[in-house]
């Protein structure tokens, strides 16, 4: 007996088919948005990832040599390889590019509530625009991709931050800071004891009362109270930026979700602005639901033109577990429309009815084991078949077949030539 390996998941029909409606929700919402559907590749060159972060970042990927000699790697995230893609045609596309995919990432990582080694995204992009609709058009599409959920405003928060906020805060300080790294404290916060946090600011080159001064001005989320104490165009600019797109987000329908909060930095060095999560109201499902924010510099660094970037994207296992808390993550269940149940040699008039319910777009299933009459009756119980067509040689010699409505246990003849028929869906209705 094989066991799964730790941070891998399977899924059960009942479990996919809930995953699959849930899927088809927020791929919907991006392609009203008009984003355009992209596939992407499982494996990618590790110095796409190594060249930015360091070899350390190693030992969080699932690594490797092939046999062309090349370090290679299974994706960690999808920014890096839509970068990638846009630089490779950037000439061809035409701007905006709105693109989105849902597909699996791995990360070698610690197993913890909401975050396997294996994991799903959607992620959701605009290349070629750096204005604050871009921004706004992203939280309205994730607003609109929960809401579609059956989720409200007493279920999330959109925290909405700015990088070059926190960046020009640190920078009025009489210290040599490490601003990454005092960013990267900054994101770490809310699960940092305080004096845990503050030892990072200090570790990052404030003295220990800039840090508790830093802290309290990034704590309070008083956007003028920070611009008077930086009192730089930085911070002005950013906090600008940073109105602008909560304003826009007014006019598109996303405001009522977002909440300033400059304790929300995202780790990653890529950030250059506007930078966003969404988290659970009540705080009872741990991990963010998703991340995002801009990224103008990365396709340059790609060696692509200078191209202004935003993007989002809602992990999966973290959405699921705020649709169960909130009480509406889709059944898990499967759906079948017929079965059709064969008593003795009726192959040939099962199979045709068969096709033409499935040429309708139904759900339908047929006998393929030689089951007897009540195993195959059984059986469409255990699949939650709505009808039973029963095609029996007795039946066929009467020119006619049996329907069963297997909620109420109802039963009805149908002459077999006129069944399916011409209706869309046959009921009792049209034979009685």
């Amino acid at each position: 007996m094989y066991d799964r390996i730790k941070g891998f998941r399977d899924f059960y029909p009942g479990e996919m088919a809930a995953r699959r409606a849930a899927v088809d929700t927020i791929e919907d919402a991006a392609r009203r948005y008009g984003f355009r559907e992209i596939g992407t590749p499982a494996l990618e060159r590790a110095e796409m990832w190594t060249d930015k972060s360091g070899d350390d970042i190693v030992e969080e990927l699932y690594s490797f040599e092939d046999q062309g000699g090349r370090h290679v790697t299974l994706t960690p995230e999808l920014t890096p390889t839509v970068a990638r893609m846009v630089v490779a045609k950037q000439q061809a596309l035409s701007k905006p590019i709105k693109w989105f995919s849902t597909r699996p990432f791995w990360r070698y990582e610690q197993v913890q509530q909401g975050r396997q080694r294996e994991f799903y995204q959607t992620n959701v992009d605009i290349f070629g625009s750096s204005e604050p609709e871009a921004d706004a058009e992203i939280l309205a599409w994730a607003a609109d991709a929960l809401t579609g959920l059956g989720l409200t405003g007493e279920h999330f928060e959109f925290r909405i931050s700015h990088r070059d906020v926190l960046g020009g805060l640190l920078e009025t300080y009489d210290a040599d800071v490490d601003v990454d790294d005092a960013i990267r404290a900054v994101d770490k916060s809310d699960k940092l004891e305080t004096v845990e946090y503050h030892d990072l600011l200090i570790g990052a080159g404030l003295s220990a009362d800039q840090a508790v001064e830093f802290d309290d001005l990034v704590s309070s989320g008083d956007l003028e109270e920070v611009k008077a104490f930086a009192d730089t165009e930085r911070v002005d600019a950013a906090v600008e930026n940073l109105q602008a797109v909560l304003s826009a987000a007014e006019d598109f329908g996303a405001r009522e979700y977002c909440t300033v909060s400059l304790e929300t930095a995202r780790g990653l060095d890529y950030y250059t602005g506007v930078v966003f999560e969404c988290f659970d109201s009540t705080g009872e499902v741990s991990r963010s639901i998703f991340g995002g924010g801009r990224y103008d510099d990365l396709i340059e660094s790609f060696g692509g033109q200078p191209t202004p970037a935003v993007g989002v994207a809602p992990g999966h296992a973290t959405l699921s577990l705020l649709c169960q808390r909130a009480g509406v993550w889709p059944e898990e269940a499967i759906e079948t429309d017929y079965y059709v149940l064969q008593i003795g040699d009726t192959r040939t008039e099962a199979a045709r009815i068969t096709r033409e319910l499935r040429d309708r777009g139904h759900i339908v299933e047929t006998d393929v084991a030689g089951r007897s009459f009540g195993a195959q009756l059984n059986y469409a119980d255990s699949i939650d078949a709505e009808t039973v067509v029963i095609v029996g040689e007795q039946d066929l010699e009467n020119d006619e077949v049996t329907i069963k409505d297997m909620n109420s246990g109802d039963q009805t003849q149908a002459p077999v030539a006129e069944f399916p028929g011409d209706a869309e869906r046959p009921t009792f209705a049209d034979f009685d």
